[in-house]
């Protein structure tokens, strides 16, 4: 059986028709160019730069999928700042028979509002996770290992921004044990080390179109390397020597 064939979310379809002429969608490059998008893999990444729509369109996929905006699982209900954009009311998301027994969107940006709303949450069930005794790091990773399970969806918005190198290493292995189990997870992330994950698909925003990327081809990889392999002469440059 095709990859494909086994996604919970197959691709989506924009109507733009349903978005004011005057919406700041329509200037960003990457998504006012899109029409349709497919996904090929059970991991696929949205690579690019800041500001460039990778997490204003994995947030319209999130919320068109009824996740909450700001993070948690399709059964939360809380709002600290309605940002969400007008996107995933005119999202069609393309689904699969398949049926994903759970699924979290996680994003770093609101990560405090959802481990709180998660305290809320567990102490009711009488097992309290106490995420804000634990630092930024450990209490995403301790997060990510309570929620992640077999068959199901997962949206993760820059999760290695609390993450240290090491520490993305082990989200690693937890991405790839779930797809083993199963599971689709869509991300979007700046990390070389998450990007590196094998089989995955990932999805440059940059240039103006979303288009497929060879890992050795982005930007995350190359400046990273560049850095590493140059970093004297780099800083040199830079006047920072």
């Amino acid at each position: 059986m095709e990859a494909q064939n086994t996604l919970f979310i197959r691709g989506l379809r924009i109507g733009w028709a349903d978005i004011p002429q005057e919406s700041y969608l329509r200037r960003i490059p990457a998504i006012s160019a899109l029409d349709t998008l497919e996904f090929r893999q059970p991991v696929t990444f949205f690579a690019g730069e800041n500001g460039s729509g990778k997490s204003t369109l994995l947030e319209a996929i999130a919320v068109a999928y009824g996740f909450n905006p700001e993070g948690g699982t399709r059964n939360y209900s809380f709002s600290t700042y309605d940002s969400h954009s007008e996107l995933c009311d005119a999202l069609h998301l393309t689904k699969n028979w398949r049926r994903a027994e759970w699924g979290y969107f996680l994003r770093a940006e609101s990560f405090y509002n959802v481990a709180t709303a998660e305290d809320a949450y567990t102490r009711i069930d009488g097992i309290p996770q106490h995420y804000h005794e634990r630092s930024h790091g450990e209490s995403f990773l301790k997060l990510v290992q309570k929620n992640f399970r077999p068959e199901s969806l997962y949206l993760l918005d820059e999760p290695e921004a609390a993450l240290s190198p090491q520490r993305q290493l082990t989200l690693l292995l937890e991405i790839s044990r779930c797809v083993q189990a199963g599971s689709q997870f869509l991300i979007a992330t700046h990390s070389p080390i998450l990007l590196g994950l094998p089989e995955a698909e990932i999805l440059s925003f940059d240039g103006g179109t979303i288009r497929p990327c060879a890992y050795e081809d982005t930007e995350s990889y190359r400046i990273t390397k560049l850095f590493l392999e140059n970093r004297r002469q780099l800083l040199r440059h830079m006047d920072l020597l």
